[in-house]
């Protein structure tokens, strides 16, 4: 059994791309988590393919470290602002926090996000400067901006005299000055046993532990993971899962396996001790933020408040007439199951039944979050429609709408700081502050969230890619009036089928093309992009009508532009509020929500009626 005083529990919190799981790489190398032969993989805590695909992290995962006699533990947490809600689900898990800065870049828009809530926590933070083999570093500079960031966020005496150490994890060093001597991960495994405290918990009593994570074993199914506050817990043991809300009655259940973090997988382990943070299975049902103990009466442990989310889409059943091709589980059971599921294990995200049967309103932090879990229920076989994502609106006590804002942050060379700004005007968005750097200008600003929502593609076209740029919600604020994002129409196909380069050859004089000769099509599909904002009927699916003196050789070869492919995070949010995404494991097609051109136009009309009277 390991003593709570040889236990560190921390967090590894960043803005994204700042290099926390290749941190994460170098100390589970210094702890000798892989043998001398044993061949290493670059980012070994990004286990999702999704994660490996986009380069970050999507998921908080465990691990850990057995360093000489301590355990230390592990949780490498998402850097992007659309996942804060896997951060904060873990922040009653920690004793302490590993903030990792860009030694060029400095604190950005998710460190303030994540140390806000760490430090309202009461964890103890160790400073890490990254990236210090960049050319044009400035550590002096990032050093005093993460000072005024603590006491911008009031964290305590203690939190603000929080130990520096610079180093580059992708090269595998680190020092104790900017310019000192390089050391290896093993003396950043000594900073964190020695300033990280160790976890407040009672050996002897009753068992208690809050869950923060759920996790999947093949052979045992759920398993609930947390840190052992009080007592310890071995197999076969009786414990009960209180109930969510006050008065609900306990659950009792047999612990069927104790699991306990080596390196990168779990290890069964004989009991779990407390301040070590374990997996415990043999529940049917379990949530995160439920507490698990001894005895039916225990007091339930308090859980940290998760902010609300502040967009919501709408998932549907593909009605299509090319349903089913592709995917196999098409019907609203199965696709409200699956999201239901998602809300359990993820408690940023939040599902409900609408009124029309069949469509599922979900709500999160960002589209991206939401983008990533259509792109998970491709790879599951799914086929689903979305819509395009609405900001979440309240009513104020007066009767005034309020509705998300946002402040962002615009990074871009000088050159395209004009454009930029013309596009945050027309998003309704308010300029706040504009600091210039020796190779970048940054852009800081108030926007609508529904103002965020297709910037980012706008931002890259403008810049030439040069742009970045990331936000993070500030308050709710009252409407600032209608907003149109996309300045164009579409051109809808008038006949299902299957795409002809003759007919292309005629429709893409008329805007850009979305789909190539080919490809099949039908009523209401959107197959390209008009220059103007009317939506313009069109038949792709034309054959050239071939007589005795027409044929087929005889005319000039046809020179089709290559068609626009969308990504699903790209279609979600390039669609208009009457159209929808239709993804399935092979397309992403983007589509008219009423596919009837007649039913379009009446609804249409009559809303134009309504809007004159």
């Amino acid at each position: 059994m390991t003593s709570p005083k040889n236990i560190r529990n921390l967090a590894i919190i960043a803005h994204v791309d700042h290099g926390k799981t290749t941190l994460v790489d170098g100390l589970l190398k210094a702890g000798g988590t892989y043998r001398e032969n044993q061949a290493t993989t670059e980012r070994a805590m990004d286990s999702m393919d999704l994660e490996r695909e986009k380069g970050i992290t999507i998921k908080a995962k465990n691990t850990s470290v057995h360093w000489n006699d301590h355990i230390i533990n592990i949780v490498d947490t998402p850097g992007h602002a659309d996942f804060g809600g896997e951060v904060e689900r873990v922040m009653k898990m920690v004793d302490g926090v590993l903030l990792v800065v860009d030694a060029y870049e400095g604190p950005q828009a998710q460190t303030r996000f994540v140390l806000k809530k760490a430090l309202a926590q009461g964890l103890r933070p160790v400073v890490f400067v990254n990236k210090m083999d960049r050319p044009n570093v400035d550590p002096a500079k990032v050093h005093d901006l993460v000072l005024e960031l603590f006491l911008e966020l009031e964290a305590t005496d203690e939190q603000f005299n929080a130990p520096f150490i610079y180093g580059s994890a992708r090269a595998g060093w680190v020092s104790e000055t900017p310019d000192g001597e390089q050391k290896d991960m093993s003396f950043l495994l000594e900073k964190i046993k020695q300033f990280i405290p160790a976890p407040v918990a009672e050996e002897e009593g009753e068992f208690q532990m809050l869950i923060s994570n759920i996790d999947w074993d093949n052979f045992v199914g759920r398993v609930a993971v947390g840190k052992i506050t009080r007592g310890s817990v071995k197999m076969s043991d009786r414990v009960f899962i209180l109930g969510k809300e006050p008065g609900e009655p306990a659950k009792a259940i047999k612990v069927t396996k104790v699991f306990q973090y080596t390196g990168l997988a779990f290890s069964d382990a004989v009991i779990g001790t407390a301040g070590d943070i374990v997996g415990i299975s043999g529940f049917e049902d379990a949530d995160i933020g439920q507490t698990v103990a001894g005895s039916a009466d225990a007091p339930a442990m308090p859980f940290v408040a998760i902010d609300p989310p502040t967009i919501e889409m709408q998932f549907s059943v593909n009605d299509s007439p090319l349903a089913g091709r592709e995917g196999d589980h098409v019907t609203s059971r199965k696709i409200r199951d699956r999201l239901m599921k998602e809300a359990k294990a993820n408690v940023a995200i939040q599902v409900r039944d609408t009124e029309l049967a069949g469509i599922f309103g979900v709500s999160a932090r960002g589209a991206m979050q939401i983008a990533v879990l259509v792109e998970q229920m491709r790879r599951e076989g799914f086929e689903v429609c979305v819509s395009r994502p609405i900001a979440i609106t309240k009513k104020a006590e007066d009767g005034t709408t309020l509705e998300p804002y946002e402040t962002m942050w615009v990074e871009s060379p000088e050159e395209y700081v004009g454009g930029i700004m013309k596009r945050i005007a027309a998003r309704k968005g308010r300029i706040d502050d504009i600091k210039s750097h020796t190779h970048s200008t940054t852009i800081v600003c108030t926007i609508p969230t529904r103002g965020i929502i297709g910037f980012e593609f706008e931002l890259m076209n403008l810049t030439s890619g040069h742009g970045i740029f990331s936000h993070l919600f500030k308050e709710y604020a009252p409407h600032c009036g209608a907003m149109n994002t996309r300045t164009t129409g579409t051109l809808v196909s008038t006949e299902s089928g299957e795409a002809t380069g003759y007919a292309l050859d005629t429709i893409q004089v008329r805007g850009k093309l979305f789909i190539g000769a080919g490809d099949p099509v039908y009523d209401g599909m959107i197959v390209g992009e008009n220059p103007r904002t009317d939506d313009l009927p069109v038949n792709p699916t034309r054959s050239k009508q071939l007589t005795n003196f027409r044929a087929s050789g005889t005319d000039k070869g046809i020179a089709l532009t290559p068609p626009i492919r969308f990504s699903l995070e790209r279609a979600i949010e390039y669609i208009a509020g009457d159209e929808l995404v239709e993804a399935t494991p092979k397309s992403i097609r983007i589509r008219k929500r009423i596919l009837d051109q007649n039913i379009r136009a009446r609804e249409a009309k009559k809303l134009k009626d309504q809007s004159d009277s």
